[in-house]
């Protein structure tokens, strides 16, 4: 069972698994309602292009609707992370809650064997165990999004496009004569869209005014709301036009919930925007163990970021100890950190500190 999203990469993935010999079905989910209106998570139109691929391919479409799963599993998350003045990855929880958990539950009650993506990563198994892999494409791996898979939708998934680069998969889309061959790929949160993030979120969240400070304490602006702000940010300040001698431009290195500030420095390399050390909590291990500490490893602490040489120790639950080699620029809370072994996804948590 093909989960056929109407983007060009699972529309590949279900085109080369019948080319292996597959028998091969898909299914479109849904996963936000209130999308009615154009251009914001047009689901019909996704839709469309999925059911102009199943047509091509001859294979059986499903469509199902996730929408309360996600809003239960995902968004109630997403909204209580900015509540807290943190940024979170929904992505993440996504793949982990509906694409490979209600996906993968709906998708065997249907009598499949199997699920599949259009994920650019690669599953190694060894007898019962399973190893998550990058991407062969560097530039499209998506391995950080996937580091809190387990076994069970490890060894009831396959990842056609691993071994792939873009331009490839889009060259093949081209000759099976799909529509979305040239489809732009999508960015972003589905669930926004191309609305503005402000304009979304305050539908959802009160906005909290309050203080723009420096790190010494002195007053420069008012913020519309902490929610509206991530660390390193430099651009929707409002205070662009005030200066010290350095002439540098703002960016912002703490949200303080308890006094509603937002605390900015200015610099693109000022020192209180690197940190050599990171707390993480909400801890996964793909293998299901967690490893032995200290572990010197690698890390990401952002998508496409290159892995950094760290160290893991302190382990204790669900919390731990990161120490990078190199000072890590913009570290936010709620964010992930996923940790790896060459190729090898390990897995990873939550930024706390």
């Amino acid at each position: 069972m093909v989960g056929l999203s109407g983007g060009v990469d699972s529309a590949v993935a279900a085109g080369l698994l019948l080319e292996q010999g597959y028998a091969v079905e898909g299914l479109f989910m849904k996963n936000w309602d209130e999308d009615d209106e154009p251009g914001y998570c047009p689901a019909e139109a996704d839709l469309a292009d999925a059911r102009a691929v199943a047509d091509i391919l001859g294979i059986r479409l499903h469509t199902v609707s996730f929408s309360s799963e996600y809003w239960e599993r995902v968004f109630a998350y997403f909204l209580d992370e900015y509540r807290a003045a943190r940024t979170p990855n929904p992505d993440i929880l996504c793949n982990q809650e509906i694409k490979f958990k209600a996906f993968l539950d709906h998708a065997l009650a249907l009598g499949a064997g199997a699920i599949a993506t259009g994920h650019y990563a690669r599953i190694a198994a060894h007898k019962d165990r399973y190893r998550l892999l990058k991407g062969s494409d560097g530039d499209k791996d998506q391995s950080y999004f996937l580091h809190r898979l387990n076994q069970r939708a490890l060894g009831h998934s396959l990842f056609p496009l691993g071994e792939r680069r873009k331009p490839a998969v889009r060259q093949r889309a081209t000759q099976y004569g799909f529509p979305n061959a040239h489809k732009k790929d999508s960015t972003g949160i589905c669930f926004i869209g191309e609305r503005k993030f402000r304009d979304f979120l305050a539908r959802f969240l009160p906005a909290q005014p309050g203080d723009i400070v420096s790190l010494e304490g002195t007053h420069l602006g008012r913020h519309q709301g902490l929610m509206f702000h991530t660390i390193g940010q430099r651009q929707g300040l409002g205070i662009g036009g005030i200066r010290d001698n350095s002439g540098e431009p703002w960016y912002v290195v703490e949200k303080r919930l308890r006094d509603n500030q937002l605390v900015v420095v200015q610099g693109a390399r000022h020192p209180a925007l690197f940190k050599h050390s990171v707390q993480a909590g909400d801890l996964h291990w793909i293998s299901g163990r967690a490893p032995r500490v200290p572990l010197v490893c690698e890390a990401r602490i952002r998508y496409r970021q290159q892995t950094q040489a760290c160290t893991l120790s302190a382990l204790s639950g669900e919390r731990a100890q990161v120490e990078f080699s190199a000072a890590q620029r913009a570290v936010t809370p709620g964010q992930a950190v996923v940790f790896y072994a060459g190729d090898e996804c390990l897995g990873g948590g939550t930024i706390l500190s």
